[in-house]
């Protein structure tokens, strides 16, 4: 170096450190001058120690500043770039960093943004840009439009529901339907109406569950809609309000059924009274229709009495007759005493809460106490007068017509007390007592007129029927042409059989008995497909339940096995096919669907003369039945039998069943051709007899064993046979009994049956004999048994069969 460019570095100020930039960064270099000072020992500062040579230059710079107790303090009093975290990115975009300041930001962003490129379009894209222009213009006025169209129908909509939540929709709903069509009928999501159904506890929420009517109309209520089902359905007939002005009704004659026991002597009692026979034209000496007719006493009054049968059959008719009757006249043998149809007749008058009179009937015979009787009677809640109770009693005789006058006062007496009145000009209302088909006069029905007044002409319904009345006859089939209010009589003129116990009303005209007896078939039929609904639903509950178990044993077995294989289990897990069986053994035992399955069926057509009695035979068949067998009543009616009878019998397998009807000798012959059992009866015992001895026979009959003879095996014996073989030979002594050479055997060791079978041979000596006694001494050998010792005991058994009885 020269001496004048030494000169001008050693007039420059002294810079320890030159900053510069690069990529924005400060750097910091020593200069050549620094050096140089250094080296000659120019510009030294004080308190530094001189050294030889070069110093070794510090690369570690000191920071800008450090943080001491929240005091700034800067190093030696130099300024130095900050020290950069290396974590960070440079920053060379524009996004901002959290704790950059505001004029940093700009900074950046001034230094790194690039400007556009200035764009230059000719004039096709200039003209094609304006298309584009004016085509996004005429799209965005289209859909402004469109919303505006929008706007208005939600504005109508809007409106719409405004008017129907004042007024409620109206549904037209079926009478059975599944939940996902009352949805789509509704006009709401599934789910929807799922919750629904879960807010009203409706159980099952299945999509494939059958609703009927009203649980389809609970759900629209629900819903805030008008369920309509049917209006026809809403037409029906029923009785008249009790009359609010007592000056319009007139006494009428007191109603009174005669109950009791089976063979007490009722029948003859009601004879002695109304100077008639009739206990000696009923089939058996018994009655089995429930009979209605007046008496006239010698004051005047009449009294209409019903005739209950006694036998334990025609329990639903006794109870029919307590339910339509003021007065019940208890009938009770002395001789005989309170019996269980005496018992029965004592619970309806209870349950019906009608007034009781006892009659103590057959008083004259030799020997009898009737003082027993009444002490029975207290036993079983009927407080007679004589010992401080509210039951007045009468020892009659209905052979000799002792007392009989007493127990007419006594009836009387207990009716004016009752103080019976009717209304009789209105129309007439009354019950069917029995119901049957005439020849000669078609379906016959006995009224008993409870108020009004009934005429020839009149349309009354009854039950699922209806009628014209066209023609009339009291009990003694006298033509009648009004029955007035406690009057029974033969009605004539119905469309179809009533059924005993149903209530007739007095309709207007034909048209309206036609649509009411429409409504109420109509009705009888929904009722039973909601019965069939059930049991559908029941079904199909109990395969869901199934199928989930199913599907829970399929995932456990899984489980299990793949736990076996990776060796977490030891023993290998119960095959899938055995807990399936398990689930649907589990199911059905649960259900009872074997039992009834695997339940013996007579299946039986039953025809009778009169509902009432056809009520009855149905009950005794229905109760004859066990675990193993049952009668099934197929088809029941009032009639004679009919072709379609014995034709329905033979599709069914089954029988016809004949109560004081006829079936004529064409249709006999036609069912022995076919082999349909046609048998009728006259006696309600006799039948229930021969059809318990019926199912006796489809029974598998039992079978038991019976030991007829014993013998002792002494010793064994080897005798030679053909082609020189040896056969052991068991020697005997018959201890008990007798052993037969055809029949069964069994050898016991150790009492334990060790084989069973027939014998081959019995010989004594060496003849063959078929029977050896008690105290002989014989040979046996068996059928393919040889492994007999000495110490057996060789038993002959029987086998017995006896015919099962239910």
């Amino acid at each position: 170096m020269s001496a004048r460019k030494l000169l001008w570095f050693m007039n420059q100020p002294v810079n320890h450190g030159m900053q510069r930039h690069w990529m924005g960064r400060p750097q910091y270099f020593q200069t050549a001058s620094r050096v140089y000072r250094e080296e000659a020992g120019l510009g030294k500062p004080t308190g530094v120690k001189k050294t030889k040579g070069l110093a070794k230059t510090n690369w570690n710079r000191p920071s800008a500043t450090t943080q001491q107790g929240g005091q700034r303090n800067v190093d030696m009093g130099k300024r130095v770039a900050p020290k950069r975290d290396w974590s960070k990115p440079v920053d060379q975009h524009a996004e901002k960093h959290a704790g950059e300041s505001y004029k940093t930001h700009e900074r950046h962003v001034n230094k790194f943004a690039k400007p556009e490129p200035k764009k230059s379009e000719t004039l096709q894209q200039k003209r094609e840009r304006k298309k584009r222009e004016e085509e996004m213009h005429a799209l965005a006025k289209e859909e402004e439009k469109e919303r505006h169209q929008i706007a208005i129908r939600k504005a109508k909509l809007k409106a719409k529901e405004q008017a129907e939540s004042n007024h409620m929709k109206d549904v037209y709903i079926p009478e059975i339907i599944n939940v996902a069509n009352l949805s789509r009928i509704l006009g709401i999501r599934i789910e929807q109406l799922m919750r629904t159904m879960d807010e009203l506890d409706m159980g099952s929420t299945s999509h494939d569950r059958m609703l009927n009517a009203d649980e389809s109309s609970l759900i629209a209520m629900q819903l805030d809609m008008n369920p309509i089902v049917d209006s026809r359905q809403s037409l029906d007939l029923f009785p008249r309000s009790a009359c609010e002005d007592p000056s319009k009704l007139q006494d009428r004659p007191p109603i009174v059924t005669i109950m009791g026991h089976v063979d007490h002597g009722k029948t003859t009692l009601l004879d002695t009274l109304r100077k008639t026979s009739v206990a000696a034209g009923e089939a058996g000496g018994i009655t089995q229709h429930i009979g209605a007719f007046s008496v006239k006493l010698p004051s005047s009054k009449m009294i209409t009495f019903l005739d209950t049968p006694g036998h334990a059959a025609f329990s639903a008719m006794r109870q029919r007759g307590a339910q339509v009757t003021d007065i019940i006249v208890l009938v009770v043998a002395a001789d005989d005493g309170v019996m269980p149809q005496t018992q029965e007749a004592i619970q309806h008058a209870h349950a019906a809460n009608v007034p009781l009179v006892v009659a103590i009937n057959k008083c004259d015979k030799p020997g009898v106490d009737t003082s027993r009787v009444k002490q029975e009677l207290a036993r079983y809640n009927v407080h007679l007068e004589e010992i401080g109770g509210e039951v007045p009693c009468v020892e009659v005789s209905g052979l000799t017509g002792k007392n009989l006058d007493q127990l007419e006062e006594t009836i009387v007496t207990l009716s004016e007390i009752l103080e019976l009145k009717a209304e009789k000009e209105s129309g007439a209302e009354g019950v069917v007592i029995e119901s049957q088909i005439e020849k000669g006069r078609g379906n016959v029905a006995t009224i008993l007129v409870q108020s009004g007044t009934l005429k020839a002409g009149s349309v009354v319904v009854a039950g699922q029927t209806w009628c014209k009345v066209r023609s009339m006859t009291d009990y003694q089939g006298k033509p009648v042409k009004e029955a007035t209010p406690g009057m029974p009589v033969k009605v004539i003129g119905w469309k179809d059989v009533p059924s005993a116990g149903d209530e007739m009303l007095t309709a207007t005209d034909e048209n309206l008995a036609k649509t009411v007896v429409d409504n109420r078939v109509a009705r009888h039929q929904r009722e039973q497909q909601i019965r069939d609904l059930e049991v559908i639903n029941d079904k199909r509950r109990l395969q869901r339940e199934q199928l989930d178990q199913e599907r829970m044993a399929e995932k456990a077995y899984k489980k299990e096995m793949y736990m076996y294989q990776k060796g977490l289990r030891e023993t290998l897990p119960e095959s899938l096919g055995k807990r399936l069986s398990v689930i649907q053994t589990t199911l059905k035992e649960e259900n009872g669907d074997d039992a009834k399955k695997d339940m013996l069926e007579l299946r039986a057509v039953v025809k009778g003369d009169v509902s009432g009695t056809v009520e009855a035979v149905v009950d005794c068949l229905a109760g004859l039945q066990n675990k193993q067998i049952r009668v099934k009543v197929v088809h029941s009616g009032v009639g004679n039998i009919s072709e379609g009878d014995v034709q329905l019998a033979a599709a069914c397998e089954g029988r016809v069943i004949g109560f004081n009807v006829k079936a004529d000798k064409r249709i006999l012959a036609e069912a022995g051709k076919i082999g349909v059992p046609v048998k009728s009866y006259s006696v309600i015992y006799k039948l229930l007899e021969e059809v318990k001895d019926t199912l006796g026979d489809m029974l598998p009959p039992v079978v038991t064993t019976q030991v007829v003879g014993e013998a002792a095996l002494l010793q064994v014996f080897d005798i030679n046979t053909k082609g020189r073989e040896t056969r052991p030979v068991a020697g005997c002594r018959v201890t008990n009994g007798s052993i037969h050479k055809n029949g069964r055997v069994r050898v016991v060791r150790d009492k334990e049956t060790v084989w069973e079978g027939e014998l081959s041979e019995l010989r004594q000596v060496k003849k063959d004999i078929t029977e050896a006694k008690k105290g002989l001494e014989c040979g046996m050998s068996f059928e393919g048994f040889t492994d007999f010792k000495a110490g057996d005991i060789i038993q002959s058994v029987q086998t017995i069969e006896t015919k099962q009885k239910l």
